[in-house]
């Protein structure tokens, strides 16, 4: 097993009132900027890089960064400038982007360059991930939702590529024309840097994930135990339909997880933060999540049987960590249960959500210690063998 600290980099100081929703509909695009602070943002910048370097030191394999724009829930909108600021600080974990946003950008072939220069520069540590973005992107950045797909698809084509072929090559796509595709600098990993694609419930994305053109890594996000099951189920299956066996290295999990002395001190210590992460951090407005056309039929009808998978306001903390949204126990609660996930779903990447919502700096240095001495140790031993 492997193991990624992920880290959102949220913005804590919301308004008293914001469970008023008739005030405050969402933590993300029309929370007013008026709420943000750049003297305490300069702090908590600081305060992140800091703890992500600290994973390095703990022993973990990776951190993950990663793109969002307007919102409280994560204040990282250029995720390469964080993996740029850890690249000279670290020396030996993996850098994880998970990931840039393909068709937020004019023109990917500023991704293609500056994911290549900052794993020159890491000596080979970056990890490439690549997403469309959620749909209140779309309205962020004044973008037509209806063209997120085949953008990404296009500007992940012309990435591969300019990182794979000598230049200059010609390529006219539709959304994307290059007359001298001629990447300098190409990147220190060959053929490329690894590519993670994270998924909320898209079929399309895990069909295009298991491909033998591509057999990328498929990250699922916030996700319930039973519903996790299905899309790494469904994974196996689409690989066995193109001829292959997939290696537990190609699924990998996101879930925010603490550890303390004892259950009943990690309830009390991280039950606030957890929903501070769902009932704030995740508050999208109705019309923002999923605007028309953003997703296919085929995959909304998919996301419609889901059920509640994805109403957690309504959830109190007992029902997200019953379910799995969170994992939060003692050391040994915490091992047994990522134990029985491991064996009973053969996933090999873990990326635990180690900083929750608004959670203080010495809290969540405390939960990175105990679960990197508590419970990663007993995990790699268990699983040693995974390939």
């Amino acid at each position: 097993m492997k193991f990624f600290m992920f880290h959102l980099m949220p913005w804590p100081y919301l308004p008293e009132d914001f469970d008023d929703l008739s005030k405050y509909p969402s933590a993300w695009v029309t929370l007013s900027n008026s709420h943000y602070d750049p003297e305490k943002g300069h702090l908590l910048y600081n305060r992140y890089l800091d703890e992500l370097e600290y994973a390095e030191r703990l022993g973990f394999d990776g951190v993950c960064v990663n793109e969002h724009h307007q919102n409280a829930y994560g204040t990282m909108p250029a995720p390469n400038i964080i993996a740029a600021l850890l690249v000279r600080r670290t020396s030996r974990i993996k850098i994880a982007l998970v990931g840039n946003g393909l068709p937020l950008r004019d023109h990917p072939q500023r991704i293609a360059e500056e994911v290549a220069m900052l794993d020159v520069i890491s000596g080979g540590r970056i990890i490439s991930g690549f997403v469309r973005g959620i749909g209140d992107e779309y309205y962020s950045m004044g973008l037509n939702p209806t063209h997120s797909l085949e953008r990404f698809r296009e500007a992940h084509d012309l990435i591969v590529r300019m990182w794979t072929e000598t230049g200059p090559f010609n390529f006219d796509g539709k959304h994307y024309r290059l007359r001298y595709a001629n990447l300098w600098p190409r990147p220190l990993q060959k053929p490329h840097p690894e590519i993670w694609v994270p998924g909320f419930g898209s079929v399309e994305t895990v069909d295009w994930c298991t491909h033998p053109d591509r057999k990328y890594a498929y990250m699922a996000t916030f996700m319930p135990e039973d519903l996790l099951a299905k899309f790494f189920d469904f994974y196996r299956e689409k690989a066995r339909n193109y001829g292959y066996q997939s290696s537990p290295y190609k699924l990998g999990h996101l879930v925010p997880i603490y550890v303390a002395e004892s259950d009943q001190q990690a309830v009390e210590e991280a039950a606030g933060h957890v929903l501070w992460l769902y009932h704030r951090g995740l508050r999208h407005g109705p019309n923002f999540l999923v605007p028309p056309g953003y997703m296919s039929v085929s995959s909304m009808l998919r996301v419609m049987e889901f059920g509640d998978a994805y109403e957690w306001s309504k959830m109190d903390f007992e029902e997200l960590n019953r379910r799995g949204y969170c994992i939060v126990g003692s050391a040994e609660t915490v091992r047994r249960r990522l134990s029985q996930y491991v064996n009973q779903m053969n996933f090999g990447l873990l990326l635990p959500l180690l900083h929750i919502g608004d959670m203080p700096h010495h809290r969540t240095v405390k939960n990175m210690e105990l679960f990197a001495t508590e419970v990663m140790p007993a995990l790699r031993e268990e699983f040693r063998h995974m390939q």
